[in-house]
């Protein structure tokens, strides 16, 4: 008998896609928590307003997913946050650039092979590394400024919504 040897599928295209909007469901959460004004002018330590991370997020989303898709990578610097003359000013305006973003994340995640999260590439024409690393890259970078968020939270005396649920 013949064994061909397969590399072993540790979570689905379908499971990770589902495990990276959990995290955008959670975050959608602490956008809500935060007060209209806060939102946008609240910082400590000279980080940036929540607002800030979340564009951030914003422009790495979709972007980073048309560059798997297509093999075609906006540069970083050129990213559509960076290019908007008015960008969100009004926590409506915000969720509703989240809404859209996360309906486009899912149109582009059915188009990417599962074989390409494998394959090496230069993202945003800088890093090289593998689609999946990308993915998790983004993930991270949510938790991450997301925790700043939580901090930003507690310190205007709002108890911020619980870490672990992402339903």
């Amino acid at each position: 008998m013949t064994q061909t040897q397969e590399t072993p599928t540790v979570i689905s295209p379908e499971a990770l896609l589902e495990h990276w909007q959990g995290h955008r469901r959670l975050t959608r959460k602490m956008i809500e928590a935060f007060p209209e004004d806060k939102l946008f002018t609240h910082t400590i330590g000279g980080m940036r307003p929540f607002s800030g991370f979340i564009l951030e997020f914003l422009g790495m989303a979709v972007p980073g997913l048309r560059g798997v898709v297509t093999g075609k990578w906006e540069n970083a610097f050129d990213l559509p946050h960076h290019q908007k003359k008015e960008p969100p000013s009004t926590k409506k305006e915000l969720l509703q650039q989240w809404d859209e973003t996360t309906e486009e994340m899912n149109k582009l995640w059915a188009q990417i092979p599962p074989a390409r999260f494998a394959e090496t590439d230069k993202a945003f024409g800088q890093w090289d590394g593998t689609i999946y690393f990308f993915v998790f890259y983004w993930i991270d970078n949510e938790i991450h400024h997301r925790g700043q968020g939580y901090v930003y939270l507690r310190s205007l005396g709002i108890e911020p919504p619980a870490f672990w649920d992402r339903s």
